[in-house]
């Protein structure tokens, strides 16, 4: 998936909006970090993956996902965009979604239809 494809998926969630973390771009919710992609290697970064199934990611599909050591001590795995599919994508970024999301955010989310 390209950079705008990947955009495009994370802003199809309700309040993602762009932004700015550690003076990087960045997407966020609430005015809370939701995702970035890596300019040094386009990798997007998924949060929520403990590190049990981010080391299952990776020994399947190291092609895919990685993680560096700035972020080895943190639930997040790194996916290559170039690799990534647009529903592998969503589904990680609906769990991080999650967590920022206020009930009524969430609520309305479910009962929408195709959600």
């Amino acid at each position: 998936m390209t950079r705008e494809e990947f955009a495009d998926v994370v802003l199809s969630f309700p309040g993602a909006a762009e932004g700015t973390s550690y003076g990087q771009p960045s997407f966020k919710v609430r005015d809370r970090f939701f995702t970035r992609v890596r300019s040094e290697d386009a990798s997007a970064v998924l949060s929520c993956v403990p590190a049990d199934e981010r080391e299952f990611l990776i020994e399947a599909d190291p092609a895919t996902f990685h993680v560096t050591p700035h972020y080895k001590d943190y639930p997040i795995v790194l996916a290559r965009l170039q690799a990534l599919g647009a529903d592998q994508a969503r589904g990680y970024l609906e769990r991080q979604w999650r967590k920022l999301a206020t009930r009524a955010m969430i609520r309305d989310w479910e009962a929408a239809p195709g959600s």
